[in-house]
């Protein structure tokens, strides 16, 4: 097998809506730590960890055998029996979650981990709209497509009603034109309005991620987030934060997004990065709001115990290692460094995100989008053994989300390919 035959394959057997990267698509053979190799054995430095998934490094030896452990106690039961990893990785979650969020339910992926806590929400507050975002990406359910604020994302048109978007947090490019922090947080002021005019006045629920992900990492203003959260709790809406992309360390010194802009979710939803690779989704509440859901329900394969397993030895390397620390120091280092490069090409409009979820806009006159050149970067950067991201409404957007094992030495290895890789373009 090569990667040629491999490509042949994928476009003959698999559906064409499952997209990939590159003019010639690169199939990947193997994994290890902060690296991935092809079909051909050349080696890449991986900088966007699988979707913010491979949180602590390809096949981190220390989580494989937790995981070969499980898989040779207990591989499968499903929800109607209570298992030890499954209850174990509550608890954990119940511990290092904010406020007082305390009762999980585990799921698949974070497309069901958001249905769960949608439904939550309406069946607690006895309301069913909810304020989402512009520029947000949730999963690809009805739900979660109608959920999402971006279009390319927005497949079928089977959409949900009672659900509004409001304005995103997005500083460079402003919806009511004001620059931070002259412009009193508009964008957050807005969901007021927006309520009183396009719903009925009660709301089940504020959905948001901390840090935008698919729009392009999105970073809000310190204060948005404690002006919108007020103002849908006036409204008897509870504030649900997914934390799908940003949670367990992602953004740098605190365990999840949310923390470091001092409010507290009524409900969290959790995937990716939590089991480093391995599939899983968690919704976790506080428990009057866990509570109300009193009807029937199951998920086969959540809170699979390899699955639960494996987010229990994810989050115990994280402590062991002191990740979310790490995490803070490296990624100001490695901002700093693409603010070097934002510095040296025009290209580069913004640079923006916390820790190691970190995003670079392309733009060219006017904050045009540029689409070609970024699409250029990213085979200028695959020749020369780097793998980045993108994302944004119009793909314009760099996305940076390497393993977080990554340390000074490997952010200059970078930083040394993209330097080249742009001044190619």
């Amino acid at each position: 097998m090569d990667s040629s035959a491999i490509n042949r394959k994928h476009d003959k057997y698999l559906f064409p809506c499952v997209t990939n990267y590159y003019s010639n698509p690169l199939p990947i053979k193997k994994g290890e730590g902060l690296h991935v190799y092809d079909w051909e054995d050349n080696k890449y430095l991986d900088l966007f960890g699988g979707i913010l998934t491979v949180s602590i490094g390809h096949c981190q030896p220390e989580i494989l055998k937790e995981i070969d452990d499980q898989l040779h106690t207990l591989q499968h039961t499903s929800t109607l029996y209570p298992t030890y990893p499954m209850v174990a990785l509550a608890e954990k979650l119940s511990e290092i979650t904010p406020g007082k969020l305390g009762k999980s339910f585990f799921t698949n992926s974070g497309t069901e981990a958001n249905e769960m806590a949608i439904l939550t929400a309406q069946l607690y507050t006895g309301a069913r709209e909810i304020v989402a975002l512009r520029h947000s990406y949730h999963g690809r359910s009805s739900l979660a497509m109608t959920l999402t604020g971006h279009a390319a994302w927005r497949v079928g048109g089977n959409y949900i009603p009672g659900i509004i978007h409001a304005p995103s947090p997005y500083c460079f490019r402003c919806e009511f034109g004001a620059t931070y922090p002259n412009c009193e947080i508009e964008c957050a002021r807005d969901i007021d309005e927006l309520i009183k005019t396009t719903t009925s006045g009660k709301i089940a629920a504020f959905i948001a991620e901390p840090i935008q992900g698919v729009g392009g990492f999105i970073t809000p203003p310190k204060e948005y987030f404690s002006i919108a959260v007020g103002i849908i709790k006036n409204y008897g809406g509870l504030f649900l934060s997914d934390e799908v992309q940003t949670g367990f360390g992602r953004t740098g010194g605190k365990w999840f997004g949310i923390e470091h802009w001092g409010v507290e979710p009524d409900i969290m939803t959790f995937a990716k990065g939590l089991a480093n690779g391995v599939p899983i989704g968690a919704t976790i509440a506080v428990p009057e709001v866990a509570d109300s859901f009193k009807g029937l329900t199951i998920s086969t394969f959540g809170g699979n115990p390899v699955s639960a397993r494996a987010g229990l030895a994810t989050l115990q390397y994280m402590e062991d290692h002191r990740i979310v620390r790490h995490v803070e120091e490296v990624g100001n280092y490695l901002k700093g460094r693409l603010t070097e490069l934002q510095e040296k090409y025009r290209l580069i409009g913004d640079v923006r995100g916390k820790g190691l979820m970190l995003g670079i806009e392309l733009v060219k006159e006017k904050k045009e989008p540029a689409v070609s050149e970024i699409l250029q970067l990213f085979e200028n950067t695959k020749k020369r053994g780097l793998l980045i991201g993108k994302g944004g409404l119009y793909g314009n957007v760099v996305r940076i989300s390497p393993p977080m094992i990554i340390d000074k030495s490997g952010v200059d290895e970078a930083i040394r390919i993209l330097d080249q890789a742009f001044a190619e373009i």
